[in-house]
């Protein structure tokens, strides 16, 4: 009887070490992340060094002992740790015999693998394309080199140029295909997001580290106050479990409403494509009124990650919204939890009730800071706006007076200036 038995790609992680304070963990993460990719990582090399080879980006010496390894442990593939040029790339894999492949191609196989709405896969797509772009001199001269040959040099070699050129015409028409798609799907998005603005609710935006439990915190909150048909988002323990940001309407129970959205996790050294094609996607976070960073506190290395998050919102032009800062996973520490650390930092598990009631009351606390308490005595014959007090607002007291019903309530000081008239001062 045959048995399919379907086998891991067996990978070396290597990458210099140029005195960078973060190397071993960014090493660390290039395994994870080759995981992610459904890759054995069968073992690790670096080297210290001052500034890459120009040629192999390791030295000479590094690259006859990578050689070693590639045929003694049976490698598929060699995975950097620094995006390669495209000379690099092409004399590694010609040295080694094997495939090579940097971080950013990397972690472009696994955004590719994991994009499921057609907005993250036209993101993906221009991001791999750009990614190809400069690096077609790689099969344009190995084209070149198998046509030359005798006294046809010259008249091969113009040849190998007209092909290069032609691939890159046929590379950037793609993508300028793939654009004109995706900015018709962007202004779908925005129109969306202009009408929730004019609806008034407040918004907060999940953003972090890949992996830090934005999706958890999602699903918790979604289950207690979203709808009911409202759906929870993919979740689960791996990097990058989902590329689509996820909106969802929140009602408290003291009538307060508000979005939460969830978005793309980030990680350290995000290829520069990938961030640009993916900021309309973080179009929600750019426009939140409250910005909601889960940070793994149970990783030795969680500040790192929060410097990773602060560059990457700053790169893609998040910049000068209010932030709370979430340390979730603790029941993975020693640390005590749930506990709130001044106005803007809590210590959570999001797997437990007591860390979401905290986590709630930090968010009602900065979203709906402009809420005031009111008396509104209303004639009866305004019913109507008796309902709307009800369904919009947090009501404290009722009196049924002769003139009318007196509410003790709290409500938006938009709504306060709208209804003022009926104000008790």
């Amino acid at each position: 009887m045959e048995t399919n038995i379907q086998t891991e790609e067996q990978v070396l992680i290597s990458g210099l070490n140029t005195e960078q304070e973060d190397f071993d963990y960014s090493m660390r993460e290039l395994a994870e992340l080759a995981q992610a990719n459904h890759m054995e990582v069968v073992g690790q090399v670096s080297q210290a060094i001052d500034r890459p080879n120009p040629a192999t980006y390791f030295g000479s010496g590094k690259v006859e002992e990578l050689k070693e390894r590639v045929f003694n442990d049976h490698v598929h593939t060699l995975i950097t740790n620094d995006e390669l040029t495209p000379s690099q790339l092409r004399n590694l894999e010609n040295e080694l015999g094997c495939r090579v492949l940097d971080r950013t191609a990397l972690i472009l196989e696994i955004f590719a693998e994991r994009a499921k709405s057609k907005e993250a896969k036209l993101q993906v797509q221009i991001a791999q394309l750009q990614y190809r772009l400069p690096r077609l001199q790689t099969s344009a001269n190995q084209r070149l080199d198998q046509q030359t040959g005798g006294g046809s040099g010259f008249t091969n070699r113009g040849s190998g140029e007209t092909q290069l050129e032609m691939d890159r015409r046929t590379i950037q028409r793609s993508i300028n295909h793939l654009r004109h798609e995706l900015s018709a799907i962007d202004r779908s998005e925005e129109v969306k997001r202009k009408q929730r603005e004019k609806s008034n609710i407040p918004t907060a935006a999940l953003v972090g580290y890949t992996n830090a439990g934005k999706s958890t915190i999602m699903n918790g909150l979604v289950r207690r106050y979203g709808a009911v048909e409202d759906k929870t988002v993919f979740e689960k323990d791996m990097l990058f479990a989902t590329l689509d940001t996820s909106v969802r309407q929140l009602h408290l129970p003291d009538q307060k409403r508000f979005l939460l959205s969830d978005t793309v996790g980030f990680v350290s050294k995000l290829p520069t494509h990938l961030v640009e094609s993916f900021k309309s996607t973080l179009a929600e976070a750019a426009s939140a009124d409250l910005l909601i960073q889960v940070i793994d506190v149970s990783d030795p290395h969680y500040e790192e990650m929060m410097k990773t998050t602060s560059k990457t919102l700053k790169q893609i032009g998040i910049e000068n919204i209010p932030m709370i800062y979430v340390f979730n996973k603790a029941d993975k520490t020693e640390m005590e939890y749930p506990v709130m650390e001044g106005d803007d930092r809590i210590i959570i598990s999001a797997k437990q009730s007591e860390s979401l009631d905290l986590l709630t009351s930090v968010i009602r606390k900065h979203l709906f800071k402009d809420y005031v308490e009111a008396k509104m005595l209303v004639p009866f014959k305004d019913g109507a706006v008796v309902s709307y007090f009800n369904e919009h607002t947090n009501i404290l007291n009722t009196e049924y007076q002769s003139s009318g019903t007196l509410l003790t309530l709290e409500l938006s000081a938009e709504d306060y200036a709208k209804y003022e008239k009926y104000a008790v001062k």
